[in-house]
């Protein structure tokens, strides 16, 4: 079962619009949500969220990567139906799923993970609200990053 403190391997993905992104060594702090399904009203508000959320989130050195089983075709489709500003990665093959222990019979459940920039889990939500979650990653990130720079 993972874990917060856990290092992850770095992993190499391709979001909708065919952009090379990085988890686990990339310099900069990482939120993967996972949601069911595009195009659906909880997803649909979560997407919308983190996208309103993505200059707070850049401030903070922080990528927003949405995570689904959906096609890299329909993730194409949701983000230009809603205007989707953020990373959309297709994961048919569920390599994300098992690692993060996401998955679902159907489909993933709505989790959210937040990694830092070597790598090493730092918070784990299961079973999120959909449409409050991405404050909650926001205001959880603002304290962190200032709590750790504070240490330093």
């Amino acid at each position: 079962m993972i874990k917060e403190g856990d290092i992850i391997p770095k992993i190499d993905l391709i979001d909708h619009n065919g952009n090379k992104i990085t988890i686990g060594d990339n310099k900069k702090y990482t939120v993967l949500y996972f949601y069911p399904k595009d195009d659906t009203p909880g997803c649909t508000k979560q997407g919308i969220n983190f996208s309103n959320l993505k200059e707070e989130f850049e401030k903070l050195n922080v990528q927003i990567i949405g995570v689904s089983r959906d096609s890299i075709e329909s993730h194409k489709k949701f983000a230009q139906k809603y205007n989707l500003n953020i990373h959309l990665v297709s994961d048919k093959d569920k390599k994300l799923a098992t690692i993060f222990e996401v998955e679902g019979k159907l489909t993933f459940s709505r989790d959210t993970i937040v990694l830092d920039p070597n790598g090493k889990v730092i918070k784990i939500y299961r079973k999120v609200n959909a449409s409050t979650n991405p404050y909650e990653v926001l205001n959880f990130l603002k304290d962190f990053i200032l709590q750790t720079n504070l240490s330093k």
